[in-house]
Parts: C-alpha cells; sequence; structure tokens
C-alpha cells in the first residue's frame, strides 16, 4: 500500500490514500497537470464557502462539457472530462471541508508532477492496484455524529441556530456547534445579520438521517 511519511500536513491515512488515487488515475488518463492547477486556482478562491466541495465538482463539470469552446486545443476537453470523472468517482466522501479538499488536491496535483517524471505506466498502474482506500467515516461526519448523539434530530423539532453567513439570499446557519446548512430565505435574508441567533424547526431531512432543510420561526 502506498502511504506518506509527511503526516505534518494533517491529512488523514484514508485521505492520503485519496490523494494518490487521484493523481494515479490522472496520469494513467493522461490528463494535463497545468489544467488541474487552473482547477485548484477556483478551489483555493471559494474554499472558506461552506458549498465549496460541492461547486468544485460543479464547475469540473462544467468545464467538461464545455471544454470544446474554451479548450486551447481538441484535446483540452478530454482533460476536462478526466478531471470531472476521477475527481466525482473519488472525492464524494470529502466535499464537506473546502480546505480539506484544497490540501488533498494540492497534494495530488504534486503527486501527479512527481509520477509524469519518468515513473514507468506499469509501475503507476501497480502502486495504484495496491491502494485501498480505508473505508470509514469522514472526521465531519464524526463531529456530526458527536454532535447529534443526545438531540432527537427528527422533523418537527426545534433547534438553536447561529446565522453564519448571508450570501445574497442564501443563509448558512450552524446548529448545535458543527452542522452547517445553507439554504435559500428569499423572504428573510435580507432581515437576518450574521451571529444572530434563530429559532429554526426540522422540515427534512437527508437519507442519511441529517437535516436537510430548517425554517425559521417568526
Amino acid at each position: 500500500m502506498v502511504t506518506s511519511t509527511l503526516t505534518d500536513y494533517s491529512l488523514s491515512e484514508r485521505q492520503w490514500q485519496l490523494a494518490h488515487k487521484v493523481a494515479i488515475d490522472l496520469v494513467l488518463d493522461n490528463a494535463d497537470t497545468n489544467e488541474l492547477g487552473k482547477a485548484l486556482s477556483y478551489l483555493r478562491e471559494i474554499q472558506q464557502e461552506p458549498d465549496a466541495g460541492k461547486r468544485f465538482l460543479a464547475y469540473l463539470e462544467t468545464l467538461a462539457k464545455q471544454g470544446y469552446r474554451i479548450g486551447h486545443s481538441k484535446k483540452t476537453s478530454g482533460y476536462f472530462a478526466s478531471m470531472e470523472s476521477v475527481c466525482k468517482q473519488h472525492l464524494q466522501g470529502e466535499l464537506e471541508n473546502g480546505a480539506t479538499l484544497l490540501a488533498i488536491m494540492g497534494w495530488s496535483f504534486r503527486l501527479m508532477r512527481y509520477y509524469k517524471e519518468g515513473v514507468p505506466p506499469e509501475t503507476i498502474r501497480q502502486m495504484g492496484d495496491e491502494i485501498e482506500v480505508t473505508e470509514g467515516k469522514s472526521k465531519r461526519q464524526e463531529e456530526i455524529e458527536e454532535a447529534i448523539a443526545n438531540v432527537d434530530i427528527s422533523v418537527g423539532n426545534q433547534l438553536d441556530a447561529i446565522v453564519t453567513g448571508i450570501k445574497g439570499n442564501k443563509v448558512t446557519y450552524e446548529m448545535l456547534g458543527t452542522i452547517r446548512l445553507t439554504q435559500k430565505e428569499p423572504k428573510k435574508a435580507s432581515s437576518l445579520s450574521e451571529g444572530q441567533t434563530m429559532r429554526v424547526e426540522i422540515i427534512e431531512l437527508k437519507d442519511d438521517g441529517t437535516i436537510k432543510k430548517v425554517k425559521l420561526i417568526d
């Protein structure tokens, strides 16, 4: 199994494995390192946003679909499609934290350059086959489960929510000290302010039992 001794960078073993997996798959797919670097510039700009991970994947999807319009060569569309496919395959469990996602992808970028500088394709392929991404919950999932362990999270229940961000008609709430949720509030966003504590009612849950949507209680 490929591991890293660079533990100073605070990635978990699973995240290091993902960084290697993404890099290896992109190299074997003949993706372009420079195009990945440009995509990372976008992720770097939005990393502090609560939906940065989802926005990054959406950005890659747009590049893949529109690459023929903005690419510098016929190969560029293929590079975009490869990035979108590989990242969507490997990074679904790491979308909650934009800064962590950027760290993973930053190391994938460095590893791509390393693998491209003389490592034989067959060796790279064998390394990829040997990596088994550790199954398990992300740190974010563990934090959420700990936060709700003694709280009844069900439709109809009420919670205190702190307004942590307002962007247009989108409001980000923080509940139980760790759960963040961004949703549209077209009628109420303009009357709210960051740092304000509100009372909300849970009106919808995700399939995994976490909160999907809340309603402000007037």
